[in-house]
């Protein structure tokens, strides 16, 4: 099962940046996102692929014409919150107001029930089941949110197996989606989005692809903009956020080809939800 999912930010939406933290620093860069999802969705299209889209609200905000066509094209759009915060440095307050903000606008525009969520960052972790309460809270029925090993905003480590699964909580359980892990020469690491995707050789991403029974994507815009201004960032994170930008649009190219792909909406009635790994969500 690989699933596509792209996450619909512009080249600013940069998380634990100062320069680029919040809507006051955003007025300050030139937009660059129409020409980029257009790249994207004419890439998708042409290998007649499903894909789910998580938009930002912002985004759907200030252009709705992009999450439009997204939807007319019959592609699935989910949230990626508002402002693009990450979760734990929200109150439970602030998190259900960016949701609920997020869905309305989206769901203005496409006349359709916003159904999946995605947290900026894979910023939902272990003790934040206030933030599942929420999504429950909302009528979301399937979270991809969780990076199930450490990462620099947050993760999951421990989490189980990086398959889809069920969080339970106090109101109720949620479908998860999270992010894949795979092994290559012993070690095992992410390889199905982001920077982990524009560093890897593609052969060593296909052969992954073909051992795995489970990948989850995610691809942003900016992942595939060579041309895109080149910000004032610490040095490993400046190698983390453009490295390998001129060969990924090619590389996902070749992917898209010799693999088949799924929206998360597909996946959700492919899963047998009775047999699923089941993960308490605690507060603590």
């Amino acid at each position: 099962m690989n699933i596509l999912t792209y996450d619909i930010e512009d080249w600013f939406h940069l998380l634990d940046i100062d320069s680029t933290a919040t809507e006051a620093e955003w007025g300050n860069f030139k937009p660059r996102i129409h020409a980029n999802v257009e790249r994207l969705l004419e890439l998708t299209l042409r290998h007649q692929h499903p894909a789910t889209f998580f938009c930002l609200g912002w985004v759907a905000q200030h252009y709705p014409e992009i999450i439009r066509r997204i939807d007319e094209l019959g592609f699935e759009v989910a949230s990626h919150s508002h402002m693009h915060q990450l979760v734990y440095q929200q109150t439970p307050q602030q998190f259900l107001e960016d949701l609920k903000r997020s869905i309305y606008t989206l769901e203005d525009i496409t006349g359709k029930k916003i159904k999946t969520y995605r947290a900026p960052g894979f910023s939902i972790m272990r003790g934040n089941a206030w933030a599942i309460e929420a999504l429950l809270e909302c009528g979301i029925e399937r979270d991809s949110s969780i990076f199930p090993a450490e990462r620099g905003h947050g993760g999951y480590d421990n989490f189980g197996r990086a398959e889809p699964s069920l969080l339970n909580c106090s109101t109720g359980k949620i479908k998860e989606f999270p992010i894949n892990l795979g092994k290559f020469m012993g070690k095992t690491f992410v390889f199905s989005g982001g920077g982990y995707f524009r560093l890897m050789p593609f052969s060593v991403i296909q052969s992954l692809t073909e051992r795995a029974d489970y990948v989850m994507t995610y691809f942003h815009p900016r992942d595939f903009d060579s041309e895109q201004p080149v910000l004032d960032l610490p040095i490993s994170r400046k190698f983390k956020s453009y490295v390998g930008l001129k060969g990924a649009y090619k590389k996902l190219d070749q992917w898209l080809g010799q693999n088949k792909f799924i929206d998360i909406a597909t996946a959700d009635q492919l899963v047998n939800w009775d047999k699923a790994q089941r993960v308490e969500m605690s507060s603590h």
